[in-house]
């Protein structure tokens, strides 16, 4: 089983990922890795901490020769921000009169939660932890899964649906998305220029008010085989594992897969994907008109693109805080500011690529097994065949 975990806090020392379960013989690409983990970074409306960090994957094991060999693969990921605050977070005793503290929770952060939980006196080490610089480590593992995953065919990227208010209006295809992930200045990750153009106009007003904003990303799975996940249990259907995936990052609030929503208000005859048969059109020769399901039906992949969207509340630290309580008095105050982003849409959808592709790489191991590339990808083209002759 594939298997992974990160390690680290937002103005640490470095972050820490751990990948195992990699099977042996994966060609892995160091720019390609750092490469993500640009794309992670960019966006307008992100915050001072980008200019700081220039985030490079320091692969430590499991990759030798620029191959992987079987056992876990640990990255590093320097957070330069740390020479700012080793005298404030230092992993020995220190100096508590040089410690930050985060005297007054923010209104939507885990800092209450986590501070009641862990029973801290104040937020740091809750902010340190739940801080979404924890995604980058996620980026660089998630990377990795892409790797693999091209190999069998599988490419998985992501584009902006909606900034606050402003939304796309259409559904957008494999290959506008596609074109978006080779530009090398990054906007807000829309499709359609004319919306983004919008989309920036409404960050510049929250900007000015102080205040933050949400959005939709849409991540698509392109190519992936039908058969990924089961409805066999429900902890292994691959729609609930997506959504358990994606709604684990930070700030996403609710997840859908293909157009649940709408599909909710819908009759079914408008909803589900009717189906036809033309052999040359794909592996089994099976065929859809539309794709509301989002290339899953009852917790399987049905070879369609697997489309999931995350929403994304607005980022909880404000310019001008709401109102909140000091931890030590327990008197009305402001909440505290830490320096923050206005708006991180595109970001989270970097980070929810990652997510979704560790996701479906661990669904494909299980399904085609191997310890070497050399057996997953004949145990892959095995099923391919089986696919054809069906």
């Amino acid at each position: 089983m594939l298997r992974y975990f990160t390690a680290g806090e937002s103005h640490g020392e470095a972050l820490i990922a751990l990948l195992s379960g990699m099977p042996a013989g994966l060609k892995v690409d160091q720019t390609f890795i750092d490469r993500e983990l640009w794309r992670r970074q960019q966006g307008y409306g992100r915050g001072g901490r980008m200019k700081i960090e220039r985030d490079t994957a320091h692969i430590l094991s499991g990759v030798r020769h620029g191959v992987t060999i079987g056992s876990p693969i640990s990255i590093e990921l320097e957070n330069r921000d740390w020479k700012n605050w080793q005298e404030s977070l230092p992993v020995e005793e220190g100096d508590p009169a040089k410690h930050k503290r985060v005297a007054s929770p923010r209104p939507g952060h885990a800092d209450l939660a986590g501070a009641l939980k862990y029973n801290f006196p104040e937020a740091r080490y809750v902010l340190e932890r739940a801080s979404a610089r924890e995604s980058a480590a996620r980026v660089a593992i998630g990377a990795i899964a892409k790797l693999f995953l091209r190999e069998v065919g599988i490419e998985v990227l992501s584009h902006v649906i909606a900034v606050g208010g402003v939304a796309v209006q259409n559904a957008v295809p494999w290959e506008q998305i596609q074109a978006l992930y080779k530009q090398k200045d990054v906007l807000l990750n829309c499709a359609d220029s004319e919306t983004e153009q919008q989309m920036k106009e409404e960050v510049d007003k929250v900007l000015k008010r102080g205040d933050s904003l949400g959005g939709v990303f849409e991540v698509v799975a392109h190519g992936a085989p039908p058969g990924l996940g089961t409805y066999a249990q429900w902890d292994e259907r691959l729609d609930a594992l997506l959504a358990a995936a994606v709604m684990s990052l930070q700030a996403v609030k609710a997840v859908e897969i293909g157009s649940g929503i709408i599909a909710a208000s819908s009759p079914g005859s408008a909803v589900h994907d009717e189906i036809g048969y033309d052999k040359p059109a794909s592996l089994s020769g099976f065929t859809r008109t539309r794709n509301n399901a989002g290339g899953i039906e009852g917790g399987v992949s049905n070879g369609e693109e697997i489309r999931v969207r995350g929403y994304l509340k607005p980022i909880s630290t404000l310019r001008r805080p709401l109102r909140s309580v000091d931890f030590a008095t327990r008197q009305p105050v402001s909440a505290s500011y830490e320096r923050s982003d206005v708006c991180v849409v595109p970001a989270a959808g970097v980070a929810a690529e990652a997510m979704v592709a560790l996701t479906l790489a661990r669904c494909a191991l299980e399904k085609f097994g191997g310890d070497s590339m050399g057996e997953t990808l004949r145990n892959y083209k095995g099923y391919c065949e089986q696919l054809k002759s069906y």
